[in-house]
């Protein structure tokens, strides 16, 4: 199978429960969505014009819908982009298979200290509205960060991560509930 349509097809699944006979209708209303198209055109393009003209459009609906995410970002199927608003994702940032990203979140860099550098968030994350999450930390499988909360250290497997001083909750249910329409 193509590799673009294998990855859109199971973003765009989160992101709709998989409606085919309302594809059209959602893609042409939904900025985001053609947003994520064309990501995921220009991190798979053969040819070089293609990824150029995908490159620009990608950049193009970055500027639309205020989501600051790059097509050099590594991020894996999945992915959930909720609500209207806007999210900053470092380039250099590595997001893993099926992970919510909620609004005003900011995944980013940390240019000193111990953690100089970007996050790694694993599979099966739910990031709540105006979170931020910075440094070269580790965000584990199957993790809920709760909203407005400030994560930079190594969160483990499992957890519910809540507060601006971040408390860390063991919780093997974590994002029972929050994840939807998962993909295998």
């Amino acid at each position: 199978m193509n590799k673009f349509k294998e990855i859109f097809g199971k973003d765009y699944f989160r992101n709709t429960g998989g409606k085919k006979y309302n594809f059209f209708v959602f893609f042409i209303l939904s900025p985001k969505m053609k947003q994520l198209y064309w990501i995921r055109r220009a991190q798979t393009a053969r040819f070089k014009l293609f990824n150029i003209i995908s490159r620009i459009l990608s950049n193009r609906y970055m500027y639309k819908t205020g989501n600051e995410i790059s097509w050099k970002t590594k991020i894996g199927y999945g992915l959930y982009l909720g609500h209207i608003g806007p999210r900053y994702i470092n380039s250099k940032a590595i997001i893993g298979n099926n992970v919510n990203i909620n609004q005003n979140v900011t995944i980013g860099q940390l240019n000193r200290g111990k953690k100089i550098g970007t996050p790694t968030i694993s599979d099966n994350v739910w990031i709540g509205a105006g979170s931020v999450i910075v440094g070269d930390i580790l965000i584990g499988k199957n993790v809920m960060i709760a909203p407005n909360s400030f994560v930079n250290f190594d969160v483990p497997d499992d957890s519910i991560v809540v507060g601006y001083r971040c408390s860390v909750v063991q919780n093997t249910h974590a994002t029972e509930g929050y994840i939807n329409n998962l993909n295998t």
